[in-house]
């Protein structure tokens, strides 16, 4: 048995079509009828769009996208940014676009907001426990009153969902509007929809996790039934469904993808990073040093670090509740960073009074390894910080390698001045810095080259995301690339061998080789903060 095919009549031409699309309904149409029709059941339509039944023990709600409904009129995102009265340039919910290359010619728009994900990165990020996944609903939600403002979960989600809201100083998100949710009423989103192109549905859990980490989904290049062009659904296995009549062709890309975007400066974290690994550098080499170098050494290290965690709290929305970074250390690299380098500040300073005052001189030496081991510690959670946001150009060598590589080229540097003041033979820890330079400036420039010339970013360069960062930092921030590079040949290796020559002023040319070099590494550190580019939600051809 066959389903018999639809026949036109005779003479059926384009305008007779086009007449009867215009008798179809939309969704704004039909409400409008049937309020208008007597005797009418006046149950709201819209809750056809949210379930009878509440999920079950392993289920969760989930936001579901009819892609063939969606217009792209952003009624959604003004009904969300109306409901939750957001601030001007906040939103919850963004559209974005895909469309086809060439001569593929394709396009469709796409809604998106919070994935409420099975295992939220947000929330394992937080060093304050600011989020809460609901495990009746599965709802993740931002609580307010305990953010600090630290924004480490705007790097940790793939999907760039938390907004920092300048005038209150905190975080905010999508959160399903749960207590509308709670009385039975459609979310802001779904009830102002009007091809009712967005729905919440329930999924299960362990079947979103089977579909998204199994490995034939991870060998797919779709990595399941998630979304073209977006971030990789494995990392925090993300609810939201988007569904097609039709399947999507295969290479769409998302309308911003061509133009890759400048990312925040962050200048506080620019400046503790730098300056807290200059200080684990300085105690890393305070036990080899002479002794009459060491308390130079280690006040001007211990000095530092007390500079750049104080210049830390500048990034805080809000700085007074700090004090609760470490709750999240079971789970959140961020809180154990802060709690590494609290302990290290303080054995710091207890290394430092000791050694300018002469006293105990048998626990000098314990706390010097203490301090260094700290240190070193705070280094390697500073860099895992950024490695667990799963962000390419953050990714192992490009972050942890770096950072340690920072701290050993800087500690030789204040090495290197300590002993040349002091005459106390600086030879050694000149050649060190330079080495350390020449390393870290080669993995540098062998980054760089990831970006051809005549690469275009349309096409699927090698390393296609590091590569969008070297162009960044090529083209958009060339001016800080080449002072980067002056500031280390000058200052990491031509002053440091320089020094080597007899009749040369080796104090003059440490104190300003010190200083070059702490010149070229913040603006290294700047270019890390500013050039990192990774997967996100397609968004709009001007995003």
């Amino acid at each position: 048995m066959t389903a018999s095919i639809p026949t036109r009549p005779e003479g059926f031409t384009l305008i007779d079509a086009l007449l009867e699309e215009q008798r179809d309904l939309t969704a704004v149409e039909r409400f409008a009828r049937w309020h208008d029709t007597p005797g009418t059941n006046r149950r709201p339509s819209h809750r056809q769009l949210v379930p009878l039944t509440a999920p079950r023990p392993g289920e969760q709600y989930a936001f579901e996208v009819d892609l063939d409904r969606c217009s792209g009129c952003k009624a959604c995102v003004a009904a969300c940014h109306s409901l939750n009265g957001l601030d001007e340039n906040e939103t919850w919910r963004s559209v974005g676009l895909l469309h086809g290359r060439g001569r593929n010619s394709f396009q469709q728009t796409i809604t998106t907001a919070c994935h409420h994900c099975v295992d939220p990165a947000c929330l394992t990020g937080c060093p304050v426990l600011a989020y809460d996944k609901d495990p009746a609903t599965g709802i993740v939600r931002h609580l307010d009153d305990q953010c600090i403002g630290c924004q480490y979960c705007v790097l940790m989600c793939p999907y760039e969902v938390p907004q920092f809201s300048e005038r209150r100083g905190i975080v905010r998100k999508c959160d399903m509007c749960h207590q509308r949710l709670a009385h039975g009423e459609a979310p802001a989103c779904v009830q102002a929809c009007p091809n009712e192109a967005i729905r919440i549905t329930v999924v299960e859990q362990v079947a979103l996790r089977a579909e998204y980490r199994s490995e034939r989904s991870r060998s797919e290049a779709g990595a399941g039934s998630f979304l073209p062009c977006a971030p990789d659904p494995a990392t925090t296995v993300p609810t939201t469904r988007f569904i097609s009549a039709r399947p999507l062709p295969q290479g769409l890309i998302a309308g911003d993808s061509n133009e890759p975007r400048l990312q925040p400066t962050h200048l506080p974290l620019v400046w503790m990073l730098v300056l807290t690994q200059l200080g684990a550098g300085s105690f890393l080499f305070l036990p080899p040093t002479p002794p009459p170098a060491r308390v130079p050494l280690a006040l001007f290290a211990w000095s530092a670090t007390l500079l750049g965690l104080g210049g830390s709290v500048l990034h805080l929305g809000r700085p007074l509740k700090a004090w609760r970074a470490f709750l999240g250390v079971r789970s959140s690299w961020l809180s154990r960073e802060i709690v590494a380098f609290g302990l290290f500040s303080k054995l710091a300073l207890a290394t430092t009074a000791l050694l300018c005052l002469k006293i105990a001189p048998g626990l000098v030496p314990i706390l010097m390894a203490a301090t260094a081991v700290a240190g070193l510690a705070g280094v390697l959670c500073s860099g895992m910080t950024y490695h667990a946001t799963r962000r390419d150009c953050w990714m192992g060598e490009l972050s942890v390698g770096r950072f340690y590589l920072t701290t050993l080229a800087l500690g030789a540097a204040v090495a290197w001045w300590a002993t040349a003041w002091t005459g106390t033979g600086h030879a050694a820890c000149a050649l060190v810095l330079a080495l350390a330079t020449v390393i870290k400036l080669s993995r540098e420039l062998a980054w760089l080259r990831l970006c051809p010339d005549d690469a275009d970013l349309e096409d699927e360069l090698p390393n296609g995301w590091r590569a969008r960062g070297a162009f960044l930092m090529r083209y958009r921030l060339g001016w800080i690339l080449r002072w980067r590079i002056a500031c280390a040949w000058v200052g990491g290796v031509s002053l440091p061998l320089l020094s080597l020559i007899p009749g040369t002023a080796p104090k003059a040319l440490a104190i300003f080789g010190l200083l070059v070099c702490i010149a070229g590494e913040l603006a290294e550190r700047l270019l890390f903060f500013r050039a990192v580019v990774t997967p996100k939600m397609p968004g709009g051809v001007y995003s």
